[in-house]
């Protein structure tokens, strides 16, 4: 038996979980999608798992580790049900969650609603301690009023705490002394301290962080340590990794340290993968679309590279209103949800209008044609009744899906209180969905200072290719890009991710007046300690790369951008290499620049990752094993609604499995694998190309 020949991937999403086995010999990958457990996530990841190997004939020990994708922590902070945390500060600055900024997202709504922090204010402690801003102690930490703060705590009934002091990102010594007093007193208690979590500059955003990665802690390390020991009774002795927001990937022990790195975890894996194919293809603009069951999300790719940015909200009060969320200021990949998934569910309001989501069908009890007690419509009914869907071979024919049940719910639902025909009805809530997540990526497109139309769109995930094209039309987009095995799509991004971890210090300085020995310094200091991280994950120092950035502003902004630093030890002639880079920006976001202005950074950043991971394109690496390959692709026709066509018209049905390089094909058309479905309106041309991804040609408007 050869020892770790195989690797896995994992991918949780709110209603699928998707799973990708391949053969690091040969590069063949096989894929699956099973539901996702409500009650615990990690228990239909393991049955996932046990059935790819079952169906390959692999032995678990014969796999070299799973890499995980989960939106865990995002749902916990999202639905309010992580543990119960309190938060220890410095004296009078208890209030900091609420106080924030002060800043108003909606400047004129007389009803204004902020996010409720994580902790409520009886639970937040003040102890007495301080450090100025250069971190010089000023007053010593009060160590027996960490000890009252710590027993009132645990007589609240607390799981976690998280520690936040002034200018900690500066000396972090109060904070660790702290830690070391809690420890001691309650061993178990889950702590985090904002000075490991994220040491840097800005007091509210600094303590939202740490506040949301102690309420994460206990059920995150009780979720890992459930799914790795699951693992293990499979027979699985490998590495269990984790996916981070970031775009890289962990060990378990980190994830569990610092889950608040993993919020985006699974979202960050389809980003990732559609930068490989597009790097495959060559393309150097590409904005990612990924419609899953439960959402969709889109995110712009630039040189091979999916964005990303340190200002990130979760669980806001308005999704689509930057300012109404808890501020985690960590790396992420700059995506922005855009709107409903398959399972969204659509409603008449009471003004009389279509609605989809935000809330969704999930996995239980599902859209109304899963037949498994749900009975409100969702998109997924509404694509079946257009014919855009087969029911007989959702998920390849594990899962039959019921038509007349979903024509019942989109009847009585939407239909009969708006006064529709039924196909009026679904035909709306296809429309309806596709306009709202056409408008949102305008919306964050413009933000970018980016056009959309000058992208091309890559499209994957469940319920992705569905819908691509007629928001593909309402972008103004040209080119369409399906990659092969669409609806698992995030889940070969896990696989492709190298090891990566990210470090910041805070240093403010003009850069006129800079002290490039003091930044040197912070430099050495951040790539030995991520270089010592991936040694410890097994990556030698000759396969790692080091990127460095920081965070930069004219003097007087309240906001900053992101600059690259150039690498070795920078010298008096390395500041005006960051001066053109700042320039060059700022430029990029606002078309202009202010030479009169001085310059200033804030953070400097280290990104310190492995090696990135090839995967095998060939055709018969995205074949169901189960799927023998034939010439014919065609499987027949079948009643599909196009507006444009006026109606239902027959539309033929190829098999995307028996479809080879130079495979063409012309709208309308439906073309089927097992995990998704991908629909070609009336007009465009599709080709496939040597990697096997689906490229479509929309026509001119």
């Amino acid at each position: 038996m050869e020892k770790g020949r195989y690797r896995l991937g994992v991918d949780i999403g709110g209603t699928f979980t998707d799973v990708i086995l391949m053969d690091e010999a040969t590069g063949k990958r096989t894929i699956g999608k099973i539901l996702t457990s409500s009650l615990d996530p990690s228990m239909a990841a393991v049955d996932g798992v046990r059935e790819q190997l079952a169906e390959t004939g692999v032995d678990p020990e014969e796999v070299l580790n799973i890499i995980h994708g989960t939106t865990l922590v995002t749902n916990l902070i999202i639905e309010r049900k992580g543990a119960r945390a309190g938060l220890i500060t410095t004296a009078g600055f208890r209030d900091v969650l609420e106080i924030r900024r002060e800043s108003r997202y909606d400047m004129y709504n007389l009803f204004l609603e902020m996010p409720e922090p994580l902790v409520p204010r009886r639970l937040r402690m003040e102890v007495t301690e301080r450090m100025d801003e250069k971190g010089a102690v000023l007053t010593p930490l009060n160590e027996e009023e960490v000890v009252q703060a710590v027993e009132k705590l645990l007589g609240e009934g607390v799981e976690a705490v998280a520690v936040c002091f002034l200018h900690s990102f500066m000396n972090g010594s109060n904070e660790q002394r702290a830690a070391e007093i809690i420890e001691r007193l309650a061993p178990d208690l889950s702590v985090s301290i904002s000075s490991e979590v994220v040491p840097e500059i800005r007091e509210f955003e600094r303590t939202s962080t740490t506040v949301a990665n102690a309420y994460a802690q206990p059920t995150m390390t009780h979720y890992l340590s459930g799914f790795g020991n699951r693992l293990k009774e499979l027979g699985f002795g490998g590495d269990l990794l984790v996916m981070l927001s970031n775009g890289g990937i962990t060990t378990c022990e980190t994830a569990q340290r610092f889950p608040v790195r993993a919020l985006e975890s699974g979202p960050a894996a389809g980003a990732i993968a559609a930068a490989y194919y597009g790097k495959l293809r060559g393309e150097k603009r590409l904005l990612s679309f990924d419609m899953g069951g439960t959402t969709a999300k889109a995110c712009f790719i630039e040189d091979g590279k999916p964005l990303t940015t340190t200002n990130f909200e979760v669980g806001r009060a308005f999704r689509f209103k930057k300012g109404s969320g808890l501020p985690i200021n960590l790396p992420v990949v700059e995506m922005i949800e855009i709107g409903a998934g398959g399972g969204s569910i659509a409603r008449a309001d009471k003004l009389g209008l279509l609605k989809v989501g935000p809330d969704s069908a999930g996995a239980n009890p599902g859209p109304a044609c899963y037949g498994m007690g749900g009975e409100l419509p969702t998109v997924t009914d509404a694509d079946l009744v257009l014919g855009y869907l087969d029911p007989a071979y959702f998920l390849g024919g594990k899962m039959d899906l019921d038509v007349e049940c979903a024509r019942r719910s989109i009847e009585a639902h939407i239909a009969v209180p708006l006064g529709m025909e039924l196909e009026e009805a679904a035909l709306g809530i296809h429309q309806v969905v596709n306009e709202n997540m056409a408008n949102a990526t305008r919306v964050h497109a413009m933000s970018q200072g980016r056009d959309p139309a000058s992208h091309t769109l890559i499209a994957f995930g469940g319920a992705g290719p569905v819908h691509a094209y007629d928001v593909a039309r309402r972008l103004g987009v040209g080119t369409i890009v399906y990659p092969p095995g669409a609806g698992v799509t995030s889940a070969l991004g896990l696989l492709a991710a190298p090891f990566a971890y990210d470090l910041v210090r805070s240093h403010v300085t003009p850069l006129d007046d800079i002290d490039l020995s003091g930044v040197n310094a912070l430099f050495e200091e951040m790539e030995l300690e991520g270089a010592e991280f991936l040694r410890s994950a097994g990556i030698s120092d000759e396969e790692m790369h080091f990127q460095r950035s920081a965070n930069m502003r004219y003097v007087g902004q309240r906001h900053e951008i992101e600059v690259p630093i150039p690498g070795g030890k920078l010298e008096k002639r390395s500041v005006g290499d960051m001066k053109r880079g700042f320039d060059e920006q700022y430029v990029k976001l606002y078309a202009r620049v202010n030479p009169d202005a001085g310059i200033e950074a804030l953070n400097w950043r280290v990104v310190v990752s492995g090696p990135e991971y090839e995967v095998e394109t060939e055709a018969s690496s995205m074949r169901s094993v189960s799927q023998p390959a034939a010439e014919n692709a065609f499987k027949g026709k079948r009643k599909a609604y196009f507006q444009r066509l006026g109606g239902y018209t027959d539309c033929p049905v190829y098999d995307r499995y028996r479809m080879s390089a130079g495979h063409q094909a012309s709208g309308p058309a439906i073309i089927e694998e097992r995990e998704s479905t991908l629909v070609l309106g009336p007009g465009c041309a599709a080709v496939m190309d040597d990697h096997l991804n689906l490229v479509v040609q929309l026509e001119k408007s």
